[in-house]
């Protein structure tokens, strides 16, 4: 089966689908080499990653329903999806609000809606942000904090991301 690795040409994408393919597991990448960071050092990371044996990748935003369903065509042996793309910045947030609102919310509608049709499917993983807890005082972080006071659309759009997780797997 293969695994399915979002933002794979960002730090931790780029990090888990390598770890994947040293452990001998087929993986697709996808990116859509947002402008956040530097475009040159995701385009050298995705380069690396297509030379391995048993990595594909696509130049695909996942906020475009469209293009995964066309993803999961050409795939239908994805069986797990490690997802990690989505709009990072807590301050760009205030000042381009739609960009996370499109990235980290409708982008994890259409991929839990896209996966949620394919019949041998396993698990998805969702890659939330500390910044949900807001200005809590409780550290360590744990999942069973207060997560109800976000400080910046990001955190929002990244709580609202985590609820709909939630629903779809209560679903």
């Amino acid at each position: 089966m293969t695994v399915l690795v979002t933002g794979a040409a960002g730090f931790i994408g780029f990090h888990l689908a390598s770890a994947l393919l040293e452990r001998g597991e087929r993986v697709v990448g996808i990116d859509n080499f947002i402008h956040f960071y530097d475009p040159a050092l995701k385009q050298a990371r995705a380069a690396e990653l297509k030379k391995r044996d048993g990595f594909a990748f696509h130049e695909l935003d996942v906020a475009d329903p469209k293009a995964l369903e066309g993803l999961f065509e050409r795939y239908p042996e994805i069986d797990r999806v490690l997802h990690m793309a989505g709009q990072p910045g807590v301050r760009r947030s205030i000042t381009h609000p739609w960009e996370f609102l499109r990235s980290n919310i409708d982008g994890q509608l259409a991929m839990v809606e896209a996966v949620r049709r394919l019949p041998d499917f396993k698990h998805l993983v969702f890659a939330s942000s500390s910044s949900v807890y807001g200005d809590s005082k409780e550290v360590p972080f744990a999942p069973d904090n207060r997560a109800d006071r976000p400080r910046s659309l990001y955190a929002a759009s990244k709580r609202a991301g985590e609820h709909i997780a939630a629903t779809y797997s209560h679903l």
